[in-house]
């Protein structure tokens, strides 16, 4: 691509988008590079970038070819396309939204769309309960506030497979961006009934579908527990307020300055339950109210994150592996209890995520399948099951980042029912005076300690792209340790391992029942790596866990 030439085309033709024709103005040589040196990358996860003007941009153009791109798929391999359709609080999601839903409409591919800002799981549902051809919501999950995206889920309801990508991929590298893309206006086809929106009923089948995941099976807990809860500016509030006090949960407290959708995340700028800066007001809320539990939800409430009371009064944020342990022993165990464990039943799992999780798992007679880092991964094995009439036997999936997922019902993390399931299970503890704490540290008893941690380096911009491709070329060459642990064996997935798709992704076992996982982020310039290191207690595995990070930080310089 001839950067000048395309920013010279950009000046003269991006004229509907006042946003972006103002911006294209003000561009230096530096930032016209940024902004036109590649086209915004389309994959499995869809697209996802800064919103601005370029080509390596989200703006209404680059959603809009992405649209006509996807629209050519569907019309190739289905005979009446539809399409649902979603979007979060974040900036322009729903002017985005509704773009994409012209574009569908001017080319015969029918438009169902939420009304109002919606979770991402409600797309995953959506694209189910109505039987659509495929899902689109617009959505950077847990990015910062400059950050948004495009999701795609295939008829199935799971994110599109690595192949379906590919060709939709290819249908959108035809087009030429503003001569190629068909639209048309959305208040029209709501007019004329191409575009309609999706009917309340589909929103209430979802909460009683996230509902009918409790594993009580009618014993009576005390549901007055002090929750407080924070939507972090995004999608959560209503479902997942909803479900909590349909299910008897109303001692609720909602963190007021995240309450309201703000895509700006004003008192938030990262807002993500990972990180211990975006639940501090949370926190502060809960010693305030002398709460018993903090839930907060990422904007598009997939993934939610938890703080809990100590012996001492302070509130201990709960990791992601620590959470979904704790969730899959509950389930499990209520499950064994009450004589509701499937025949074959399965728990699904990333790479990356502990594994204690397999542990606990072969405990109570669950079979583990391992996967690709990113819930589609998961959501593509529940798929797998269903289509040998085993959607039943899938009990729990979860992953490190806040994901988790009950029941086959949608196919894709669920925020709504995270934070049911966490609330069911705290009170239920509760009620015989147990707190997660103990029940965590019951856990390590049993199966002995083992620490998580992740790591993220920012390579920004395309030299920092280029950067990240010769780091990974780095780690691929022959190292023989990592913070004096010998490496056991280096397992690569470029070429496709154990019957996975290819990705960018490098596990190093390491002695010691340790392991080092290196990869560049899907939808963030950033280098992850995740330490798991297992040792007798919590500080002699900080200390290795540390030795190791200092040693791995070494290979990123």
């Amino acid at each position: 691509m001839d950067i000048k030439k395309e920013y010279e085309r950009w000046l003269a033709n991006a004229t509907v988008d006042a946003d972006v024709a103002a911006e294209l103005k003000t561009l230096d040589d530096a930032k016209i590079e940024d902004a036109f040196y590649r086209d915004l990358a389309f994959g499995t996860g869809g697209l996802r970038g800064v919103i601005g003007a370029g080509t390596n941009r989200m703006n209404v153009y680059t959603v809009a070819k992405a649209s006509q791109g996807l629209a050519d798929y569907l019309k190739k391999n289905f005979a009446e396309p539809s399409v649902a359709i979603g979007y979060d609080s974040r900036i322009k999601s729903d002017v985005f939204a509704k773009v994409a839903a012209g574009v569908f409409a001017a080319n015969g591919v029918k438009v169902n769309i939420w009304p109002v800002l919606m979770p991402v799981p409600t797309v995953s549902f959506a694209t189910r309960y109505l039987y659509t051809s495929a899902g689109v919501m617009v959505t950077a999950s847990h990015n910062p506030s400059k950050y948004n995206g495009y999701k795609v889920y295939g008829a199935d309801g799971c994110q599109i497979t690595t192949e379906a990508a590919a060709e939709i991929l290819a249908e959108i590298e035809k087009l030429d961006i503003f001569a190629e893309v068909k639209t048309s206006d959305f208040e029209a086809g709501m007019a004329n009934g191409s575009i309609q929106y999706i009917p309340d009923e589909v929103y209430t089948a979802f909460v009683e579908q996230v509902k009918s995941q409790s594993v009580l099976f009618g014993e009576e807990v005390n549901k007055d527990v002090a929750i407080v809860y924070s939507p972090l500016n995004g999608t959560g509030l209503k479902p997942v307020t909803r479900t909590l006090k349909e299910m008897g949960y109303t001692n609720i407290t909602v963190v007021k300055e995240q309450e309201q959708p703000d895509g700006n995340f004003p008192t938030c700028p990262y807002p993500n339950p990972e990180i211990k800066e975006t639940m501090a007001l949370g926190m502060k809320y809960a010693k305030k109210c002398d709460a018993d539990l903090l839930l907060a939800t990422d904007p598009d409430c997939d993934r939610v994150g938890i703080a809990v009371k100590n012996k001492a009064g302070d509130y201990e944020l709960l990791s992601g592996n620590q959470t979904g342990m704790l969730l899959l022993d509950y389930i499990c165990s209520q499950r064994v209890k009450h004589g509701k464990m499937p025949a074959d039943p399965v728990m699904v799992k990333t790479i990356v995520t502990m594994d204690m999780g397999e542990q606990i798992a072969t405990h109570y007679g669950l079979h583990t399948i391992n996967v690709l880092t990113g819930f589609k991964f998961i959501g593509e094995q529940i798929g797998k099951l269903e289509q040998q009439g085993k959607a039943d036997s899938y009990v729990f999936g979860f992953e490190e980042s806040y994901g988790y997922l009950t029941g086959s019902y949608v196919r894709d993390k669920d925020g709504v029912e995270g934070a049911y399931m966490i609330c069911e299970m705290f009170s239920y503890y509760a009620t015989q005076g147990i707190s997660l704490l103990d029940k965590l540290d019951e856990l390590y008893k049993t199966y002995g300690y083992c620490l998580n941690t992740l790591h993220s380096y920012e390579f920004d911009g395309s030299a920092g792209f280029a950067k990240m491709q010769s780091i990974m070329q780095v780690f691929r060459g022959d190292i023989k340790g990592f913070g004096g642990k010998k490496v056991i064996k280096l397992l690569d997935y470029a070429p496709g391992l154990d019957g996975l798709p290819k990705s960018d992704v490098l596990k190093f076992l390491l002695e010691d029942n340790c392991s080092i996982v290196v990869r560049p982020s899907g939808t963030e310039p950033k280098l992850k790596t995740y330490i798991s290191v297992s040792a007798g207690n919590k500080e002699v595995a900080e200390k290795v866990e540390e030795e190791i990070r200092k040693s791995t930080e070494e290979y990123l310089k």
